[in-house]
């Protein structure tokens, strides 16, 4: 039976549209926020009318009168016509590519049907055009507005043969024999054409479809181990960072070995021949450095691996860059068996885990960056001496040269003690509580000399606990906040009292001052307000605050209670190493 015939032709037209998806450019056809150029639309347009073309001569001859078919196509007699495929091609092109190119398939496709002859060439020539022109007309359309769907291609393409046959019935010479010819092939070119449509449209969906799984499950899988290498980079890329991330990309991908290096060095390499391609060597590849100077990603076979050992199984490989600002600072390697091997699915994993591992390393230096600058901003104020404190022991040690030498002498001695300790905290992460008292000691000597019986300092320091560490200048800001707030206007009787004495698993560490205090709004956005010191070191409640939460593991921060008869401000450190406090010997 002819329609049996011609519903094999199908097969050419699933294989020609799947072959058609393996082309980029084909499948911007199906983009419909991309602009295609004018070069692309006259390679579409040759594309669909030598697909035409094809179904003109994948058809069957057919002669109404002797009641023969012939399988292929050739040039016809007056008596032939042929059976066969050709709109489907104009038609998809049209709704694929719009006017333009359907109108210019539909041209090349019915041209060279005319010139193959037979009773009906001018009417299918004609017909050919039409069928494009109205494809045409409705994939502009519909390009505007929705995807096109299989359903969309089936009507489409059932109307432009039914129109077909009736261009033949209207234009073919003798209309008799074109009466015969319509009754023949009609059912059979309007199912097969409509259905071909559909099912080519169906194809390209689904390769595309799966194309687009593909990327997400590779952009999901690049989320999940980004994610969990998140932590590892955010110290920056190092030796040990580099191995963590590879050791959980190694595990998640069917990959024989990862590796990563700097822009010089390999920083690790996690799997097959690790034993030869070790962490610490220097980048051995040309390729690698390539990358790194291209910042382009590529694929290389064995013989550019470069590897000496002569039972290596390291058979290919995608070498990635990682950017940090459009800057190559490093590099990813998947390595696999064969080049076959180095799927899409591969190399969209690789380009989504290189770009945030960009990301993430960016961070990281940002982070950095802010600490630096948060740390050298600290270490400032650490080290500068407040210019009043120092004119006022000045002024005390020079009215005391001739009324009371040996004090003023102790004085001197005191206050050189003192910048020296502040110079030398301000180079240290940490310090002892040793250290920090005797700074506190030296800083009350010239207050309690300047203030004179009007402030008293007790001290209640277990000396077991003097071997932990704190960070520099944490008691020191609490006593300059009583001073300069709590007790800058208390005549007589002024206490500051300072406690660090052990409470089994933690140090207690409190100042206490008898002076004004402060009212509640103050106490309690006093250590969630950033407000600088106006004497002191500038350091503040605040900034001490969040240094002790971050420098102190387990730190609770600052904690201020205060009413009319004083003001205690304290704080905990912990006692264990494994809790965050450094202990010296």
């Amino acid at each position: 039976m002819l329609i049996v015939s011609l519903i094999e032709r199908l097969a050419i037209i699933a294989t020609i549209a799947f072959l058609l998806t393996r082309f980029k450019f084909f499948r911007k056809l199906f983009d419909y926020h991309t602009q295609m150029s004018t070069k692309q639309r006259i390679v579409l347009t040759l594309i669909f009318g030598l697909f035409g073309i094809i179904g003109t001569y994948t058809g069957i001859i057919v002669n109404p009168f002797e009641n023969t078919e012939d399988r292929w196509s050739r040039a016809l007699n007056n008596e032939e016509a042929i059976a066969n495929s050709r709109v489907l091609g104009v038609v998809v092109g049209g709704l694929l590519g719009g006017f333009r190119i359907g109108f210019g398939a539909g041209v090349i496709a019915g041209v060279h049907r005319f010139f193959l002859g037979g009773f009906t060439a001018v009417a299918c020539g004609v017909a050919t055009i039409l069928a494009g022109l109205i494809a045409g007309l409705i994939g502009s359309k519909l390009r505007k507005q929705t995807l096109l769907s299989p359903w969309t291609a089936l009507i489409v393409g059932t109307a432009t043969e039914t129109i077909q046959m009736i261009v033949i019935l209207l234009v073919a010479d003798p209309y008799s024999q074109a009466v015969i010819l319509v009754k023949e092939i009609m059912i059979p070119m309007i199912v097969t054409n409509g259905i071909g449509s559909a099912l080519f449209i169906l194809i390209i969906r689904s390769v595309l479809k799966d194309d687009e799984r593909t990327e997400a499950n590779g952009a999901q899988k690049a989320l999940q181990i980004a994610e969990t290498t998140l932590d590892h980079l955010r110290g920056g890329l190092t030796f040990q960072s580099a191995e963590k991330v590879c050791e959980l990309i190694y595990s998640r991908t069917a990959s024989l070995a990862v590796s990563m290096t700097n822009k010089d060095t390999i920083l690790a390499h996690v799997g097959m021949e690790s034993n030869h391609h070790s962490s610490g060597s220097p980048i051995q590849t040309k390729s690698t450095r390539q990358v790194i100077q291209s910042g382009n990603m590529i694929s290389i076979g064995k013989s550019e691996i470069l590897c000496n050992h002569p039972n290596c199984s390291l058979g290919a490989a995608i070498i990635a860059p990682i950017k940090i600002k459009n800057r190559t600072v490093a590099t990813l390697k998947i390595y696999v068996h064969n080049e076959n091997l180095l799927t899409p699915s591969l190399i969209e994993l690789v380009q989504g885990l290189t770009s945030m591992f960009g990301h993430q390393l960016e961070l990281s230096e940002l982070d950095q960056l802010q600490e630096l600058a948060k740390e050298a901003e600290i270490r400032a104020l650490q080290a500068q001496v407040n210019p009043h404190f120092l004119f006022n022991a000045m002024n005390t040690i020079v009215s005391l040269i001739r009324t009371n030498p040996d004090r003023a002498r102790s004085l001197l001695i005191s206050l050189a003690n003192y910048i020296r300790q502040n110079v030398e905290s301000s180079t240290a992460g940490l310090v002892t509580l040793k250290e920090e008292v005797e700074l506190i000691k030296s800083y009350l000597l010239i207050e309690e000399a300047r203030f004179g019986d009007r402030i008293q300092v007790k001290y209640s320091i277990d000396p077991n606990t003097l071997r932990y560490s704190i960070p520099p200048m944490a008691i020191l800001t609490l006593v300059q906040n009583s001073f300069k707030h709590g007790l800058q206007k208390i005549k007589k009787d002024g206490l500051i009292h300072i406690t660090i004495r052990d409470e089994q698993y933690y140090i207690h560490i409190s100042v206490v001052d008898n002076g004004k205090g402060m009212n509640e709004s103050r106490r309690s956005t006093l250590l969630s307000d950033k407000v600088e010191s106006e004497n002191g070191t500038g350091i503040g409640l605040y900034n001490l605050h969040q240094r002790l939460k971050k420098m102190i593991h387990r730190s609770d921060g600052l904690t201020i209670k205060s009413s009319d008869n004083g003001t205690e401000i304290y704080f905990f450190i912990p006692k264990d190493d494994e809790q965050g406090v450094k202990r010296t010997s």
